[in-house]
């Protein structure tokens, strides 16, 4: 489950646990600012498992694909991204309404103000568990979330709770659940099997590294998807804790992900390390153990390969930020999803 507090995400961006079934997420999040320098005053943007699929902004008016298997959407459904860029016209004025909105109840005066959405919805595909989300802030502070289970709406500040009360008279919660629990499932799912190359499990790519004699030897796995992986060293078949160093999962630039783990065998004699083995877990993929050998470590200058980018990338810490936010869907009704105003 992520922790999706709309304010935590702005100020510090998304993280999420997960259990060892597979939770694939589609969030949808939009931005309406005022005197931002430059800035759009409207941002629109689509993630599929916190992968990037869709933009669009007040500048160029137009709703585009980020990844190149999005393209192939209109092979089944040719009027996706016409339709999608109205709904996401409807959706900025919308928000610039709800933004100065806002500004009256909480009594402000122009200036730099911003106002937020974020939805979307999670499907575990092991136990087909569904949950969402649809939720609102304002300058940073949350303001308005719906509560999916009790179909209600939660008002974290005085100044939306009559839009609360409103909501609910309509029936906006139930009209949410309904969307998140169908159709934004639905697309989904769409999304898993077009990016399917991407997007799905992949094993990895694992491979030993040394820098020199002296150093460390260090377990590289790369190219895996999702990034709910664990790698670690055992010795005789027991997963060992002392005299290892374990690196932080970071992203590669085609939406999979790499991950590093240090073992020092400085006190080790040769002919023992044949008894050590990395081991790579990934939900739904079959545990991999990957015997040691020395033969099989490579260090830099070893066939005219350079390996420091990768000592590099071990040394980076990779934050998930999601700046620009927004949330539509292909073929919702603006109306639908955005509501009209606060008030």
């Amino acid at each position: 489950m992520c922790d999706l507090k709309l304010s935590t995400i702005l100020q510090f961006g998304l993280k999420c646990s997960f259990s060892s079934t597979v939770t694939h997420s589609l969030l949808y999040f939009d931005t309406s600012s005022t005197q931002v320098p430059n800035f759009p005053q409207f941002v629109s943007v689509a993630y599929v498992n916190g992968l990037q699929i869709t933009h669009y902004d007040s500048n160029t008016k137009r709703e585009m694909p980020k990844q190149e298997w999005m393209k192939k959407i209109t092979d089944e459904d040719h009027e996706y991204w016409d339709r999608n860029t109205q709904i996401a016209l409807n959706t900025e004025q919308a928000s610039k309404g709800n933004t100065e909105t806002a500004k009256q109840r909480l009594n402000l005066t122009d200036g730099l103000h911003m106002w937020q959405r974020m939805s979307g919805c999670e499907w575990d595909d092991e136990t087909n568990e569904i949950n969402g989300y649809f939720q609102y802030a304002f300058d940073g502070e949350d303001f308005i979330a719906l509560d999916l289970k009790t179909e209600t709406f939660v008002a974290p500040r005085p100044e939306a709770v009559v839009t609360k009360h409103r909501w609910e008279r309509i029936g906006e919660a139930v009209r949410q659940k309904d969307y998140i629990t169908h159709e934004c499932v639905d697309y989904l799912k769409k999304y898993l099997r077009n990016g399917e190359s991407v997007l799905m499990r992949k094993a990895p790519l694992v491979s030993f590294l040394q820098k020199s004699p002296s150093s460390p030897v260090t377990c590289h796995a790369t190219g895996f998807y999702p990034d709910r992986a664990m790698l670690f060293w055992t010795k005789d078949g027991e997963e060992l804790y002392e005299g290892v160093d374990y690196w932080e999962i970071l992203p590669n630039h085609d939406g999979t992900f790499q991950k590093s783990a240090d073992l020092d065998l400085t006190s080790v004699p040769h002919q023992d390390w044949e008894r050590y083995e990395c081991v790579f877990q990934l939900s739904g993929v079959p545990d991999k153990n990957y015997r040691l050998e020395r033969s099989k470590i490579r260090t830099n200058g070893e066939d005219g390969t350079d390996y420091t980018q990768i000592w590099l990338q071990l040394n980076e810490v990779t934050l998930y930020k999601f700046k620009h936010l927004s949330l539509r869907s292909g073929s919702a009704s603006a109306e639908q999803r955005q509501p009209g105003d606060t008030e």
